[in-house]
């Protein structure tokens, strides 16, 4: 029986270890599609997972990384054959299903995505759940009806991974984005990805007022309680917010002004468990949308040694853009 590299969390005493250690076939879960993994990302709840700092796992012993993409090595399922070049985002990869951090994977066909156009899965990994996190709330957005007619978008945690593919993403569409980042060394950074103003994350991020001046007609929000109360007190009437992210907390403070007095509207993106027919319409947007050059200067790569590290980074608020995991 073949063995494998992985990073694997189990339940501890007080809270949960990570640690590398070598499987074999027999801990691989259910599943009609294995996968030999090239490429995995590191994404924020990767993070909380990895240092134990929030409940992510659901299930012990678990290999964490809630993306991954590589080759299909043995397929039980008709839509897929061994050679195709896959990936896997969400689903609860890393959570309830051993995840990307491993070399091999065997997971349910319904949740593969053929890898779309001339993409590596070294691109798809680079895109991965915070690339496909950000169309999806363009997405959302565009289904609810506005439009950059409406006005400016603002993009939160716009350093970040989901942010940063935000702000590029809203811009090749014709939005004038508005980026709010507590780093303003990557000012530079954020304007080659089109941002056309940058607003420091203090302007949002302390308890502020019910309702605010009208400043933007829509947005991406990753950060969650006072910034996105006050994102929604200071958008337009009529406008709207998709949340996806609780970079800075769970809570929202926000009272009804904004809803019932502009009918502003918050639009909840869970990615998790998008249907597949979405999640396919929003690689194949990917692969035709984002600028190959801009996805290649927000994206880092690490060795799998490197993880632990990186993991501690992320939730640290070092990392910026996204990280790609190169498995051995």
């Amino acid at each position: 029986m073949s063995t494998f590299r992985a990073i694997r969390i189990d339940k501890a005493e007080k809270g949960t270890t990570a640690s590398f250690a070598d499987l074999d076939d027999s801990a691989l879960m259910e599943g009609d599609v294995d996968i030999r993994v090239s490429h995995s990302s590191l994404n924020f709840k990767d993070g909380l997972a990895i240092t134990g700092k929030s409940p992510v796992v659901r299930r012990f012993p678990m290999v964490p990384g809630i993306d991954l993409a590589g080759v299909v090595e043995a397929s039980r399922n008709a839509a897929f054959k061994p050679g195709d070049r896959v990936l896997v985002t969400g689903c609860g990869l890393g959570e309830t299903h051993l995840g990307g951090y491993a070399q091999r994977a065997r997971v349910n066909g319904a949740w593969v995505i053929p890898i779309p156009g001339d993409l590596s899965p070294a691109q798809a990994m680079a895109i991965g759940t915070a690339g496909f996190t950000a169309m999806v709330c363009v997405m959302t957005l565009e289904k609810f009806g506005v439009t950059p007619a409406d006005g400016p978008a603002i993009v939160t945690g716009a350093a970040g991974g989901v942010g940063s593919i935000a702000v590029h993403l809203l811009k090749k569409v014709g939005w004038h984005v508005i980026a709010s980042t507590g780093r303003p060394q990557e000012s530079a950074y954020l304007k080659d990805l089109g941002a056309d103003e940058i607003i420091d994350r203090k302007e949002l991020s302390e308890p502020g007022r019910p309702l605010g001046k009208e400043r933007w007609a829509a947005g991406v929000d990753t950060v969650g309680s006072h910034t996105l109360a006050n994102v929604l007190a200071m958008t337009k009437a009529r406008g709207a917010i998709s949340c996806c992210g609780l970079a800075q907390g769970m809570d929202l403070p926000v009272t009804v002004a904004p809803f019932i007095l502009r009918n502003v509207s918050l639009l909840g993106v869970d990615c998790n468990s998008t249907p597949r027919a979405m999640r396919v319409d929003a690689w194949n947007r990917l692969a035709r949308q984002l600028d190959r050059k801009a996805l290649a200067g927000l994206t880092a790569h690490i060795p799998f040694d490197g993880l632990m590290q990186a993991a501690q980074d992320i939730l640290d608020g070092k990392v910026r853009g996204r990280i790609v995991v190169d498995l051995p």
